[in-house]
């Protein structure tokens, strides 16, 4: 048997089977073509559709200021580097845009990858040895979880504690023999449902039993903390965070991601992470975006401010509906359904809506536990309070025909 065979065997009598009933029942959420720009309100096959599926949380995608200066560093440096950091990659925005990172969270040296994947991914890896232990919060990121198993770390020095339990995690440390090395891992805000790492609690108990602390911050940056610096300044302990991870992906409108840390701790990651040293660096335009947003928060949190006000607005519209949202304290607002088919039904009747309907994220098992179903919202500084109200409408609405609310 040919080794692509035995794949397509089991594409053709499982997931193919699947996506392809899902597509003709029209219940099939995935690769929905965009022919509009990120905002709002987009354009989605033709029909106008309330955007509340989107990580643009300070709405940048539009911002004139940033398109001319994605628009400028292609005049002034082409639209590709052609090569990886190490070698012939690295262009002079490259080196501004790092030393813009650190001097933002305030850490000595920041070092850019191409995307938010390749960040965890080269990070964890060359770090993680043989020797170390790991102790993860149980509902990381996808890029954690294979960050860490490309680490030289074994299974028996790897540690899941439950969902910001800091009881479990400190029953995690104490199981660790003294004198050897431990890194916390966590997300600062929780992609799925919104909710905050307790970092404060976290680097007590680092420092208490001498482990280091790493935050991957992709959903935090742009949205907690004074202008946007993230979860670790929300809670006033970033000294006490050894590495802060994040993405150019959301806030920052853009592609790529990051590492702030200490010189030695980015020097590491310059000369040993496998996905960045083997990686095209990110394209001059990327780079551009994100220094021109950088520019605009650093002086200006009243976009920042303008995003909190309509997570409250958004918020409190589903809560006063019924709806169950969590744990969510962010603007990444979950409405939870509890099983695979309702969820799905849920999120076609909202996209069929007319004449404006509304996009929305569902999210089944793995992502999130059996019976957590859900559809994944997200707030957008850029929305009108009007369009989130006729979005909260049309979701009640359907939310009552399905039973979801009462």
């Amino acid at each position: 048997m040919a080794f692509f065979d035995k794949y397509r065997e089991k594409a053709e009598n499982e997931l193919l089977v699947e996506v392809r009933m899902a597509k003709e029942l029209g219940y099939y959420p995935y690769f929905k073509e965009l022919c509009s720009e990120q905002g709002p309100v987009v354009d989605i096959c033709g029909r106008e559709v309330i955007m509340l599926g989107s990580n643009n949380y300070l709405g940048m995608t539009t911002n004139p200021k940033v398109k001319a200066a994605a628009k400028k560093a292609i005049d002034e440096f082409g639209v590709g580097s052609t090569g990886s950091r190490l070698l012939n990659g690295t262009m002079e925005l490259h080196v501004e845009l790092e030393k813009r990172l650190a001097n933002f969270f305030g850490t000595e040296e920041a070092v850019i990858f191409s995307t938010g994947m390749q960040a965890n991914l080269g990070t964890l890896s060359c770090f993680l040895d043989k020797d170390d232990w790991v102790i993860s919060d149980e509902q990381n990121h996808a890029s954690i979880i294979d960050g860490i198993r490309l680490g030289r770390i074994t299974s028996d020095r790897k540690k899941i504690y439950k969902h910001n339990d800091m009881d479990d995690l400190k029953r995690c440390l104490k199981e660790i023999p003294k004198g050897e090395h431990a890194l916390i891992v966590t997300d600062g805000v929780f992609s799925m449902h919104g909710d905050i790492a307790p970092l404060n609690v976290i680097t007590e108990l680092a420092e208490q039993y001498g482990a280091g602390v790493y935050v991957d911050d992709a959903h935090a940056v742009g949205v907690m903390g004074s202008n946007g610096r993230g979860t670790a300044h929300h809670f006033g302990v970033q000294d006490k965070v050894d590495i802060i991870m994040g993405t150019f992906s959301k806030s920052f409108a853009s592609i790529g991601g990051y590492v702030a840390g200490s010189e030695s701790i980015c020097q590491w990651i310059k000369h040993r992470a496998r996905s960045l040293i083997f990686s095209a660096s990110a394209p001059p335009a990327s780079v551009a975006t994100v220094i021109a947003i950088l520019d605009i928060v650093e002086k200006d949190d009243s976009i920042r401010k303008k995003l909190w006000s309509n997570t409250k607005r958004l918020r409190e519209g589903y809560l006063d509906a019924g709806f169950d949202i969590g744990s969510s304290e962010t603007p990444i607002i979950p409405i939870i359904v509890g099983n695979d088919m309702l969820t799905f039904q849920f999120f076609k009747n909202l996209f069929e809506e007319t004449p404006r309907s509304v996009y929305t994220n569902p999210v089944r098992v793995p992502a999130v536990p059996q019976g957590g179903q859900l559809l994944r919202t997200s707030c957008q500084a850029s929305f009108e309070y009007e369009v989130l109200d006729e979005a909260v409408e049309i979701i009640t609405k359907h939310g009552k025909e399905l039973a979801i609310i009462s």
